[in-house]
């Protein structure tokens, strides 16, 4: 067990260990590390074609993305991929600079705390207009976080870019025969069979996938770009494709967004 993400990956790219549950920024911090690449191993089931989800209430005069000027955004963690990094990346690429042309645009770090996720605060801030619009991932936005706590705000989605999934991953001094055998153990895991189940109940999914290494680019090219306080990062990639950039209706009481 370590203490945080860069604890983790100062052990995966010195060696110290050679397996890694880890998250998209971690893989493509490794990955910027490491001479030779590290492998994908397994993810979760939920996380495949995993989005973000920028959104508004439904009363709201936002109908796009432009429309977000002057408004108040509120986003995730600064260390999430899904609700702080890339949408503030997305709003950069879509001509919007959230330090000068929103009249607010606050991390969860930048706010009080609340005894809520940080990505379910963020639903709270928009739903009693404290904000104009929120960032949070496909997963709260369909149905609540890991303690099943359901997004009630009547809801427009404003965009969904695409965001890669939690990840586990291997460093390529390990076998591949034997990395094999590991996607193997995760994906026999069946949530029909008791101890299966238990596993990922706590992983807050039905299945495990084989790993997939494509469509890093956006997060790469967010991470390579001026970030929210100043500092950069130095990994490139191409341009991202954003998806959805008009706002759709959402039934009302909830926000069940879907990917594209």
């Amino acid at each position: 067990m370590y203490a945080d993400y860069d604890a983790l990956v100062e052990a995966f790219a010195t060696r110290e260990i050679d397996l890694a549950w880890n998250g998209p920024v971690s893989y493509v911090q490794i990955k910027q590390r490491l001479h030779d690449p590290c492998r994908v191993v397994a993810m979760r089931d939920v996380d495949v074609n995993f989005h973000t989800q920028l959104f508004t209430r439904r009363d709201s005069s936002i109908t796009t993305l432009a429309d977000l000027k002057g408004k108040r955004v509120a986003l995730g963690s600064r260390g999430s991929a899904q609700a702080g990094l890339l949408p503030y990346y997305f709003l950069k690429q879509h001509g919007l600079d959230p330090q000068q042309d929103v009249a607010a645009c606050t991390f969860a770090e930048d706010r009080e705390p609340s005894p809520l996720s940080d990505e379910m605060a963020v639903v709270e801030l928009v739903r009693t207009g404290e904000y104009d619009a929120g960032a949070v991932s496909r997963r709260t936005s369909k149905g609540g976080d890991r303690a099943r706590q359901p997004c009630r705000t009547p809801s427009r989605l404003l965009s969904r870019p695409r965001v890669q999934p939690l990840l586990l991953y291997r460093a390529s001094g390990l076998g591949a025969g034997l990395a094999q055998k590991i996607t193997d153990a995760f994906v026999s895991l069946h949530y029909t069979d008791p101890l299966g189940k238990e596993v990922l109940d706590a992983e807050g999914c039905q299945a495990f996938v084989p790993g997939i290494t494509t469509g890093w680019e956006a997060l790469e090219r967010a991470l390579s770009s001026p970030s929210a306080d100043g500092g950069s990062h130095c990994c490139q990639a191409p341009q991202p494709r954003v998806e959805g950039t008009r706002l759709q209706p959402a039934p009302s009481g909830s926000i069940p967004l879907r990917a594209g």
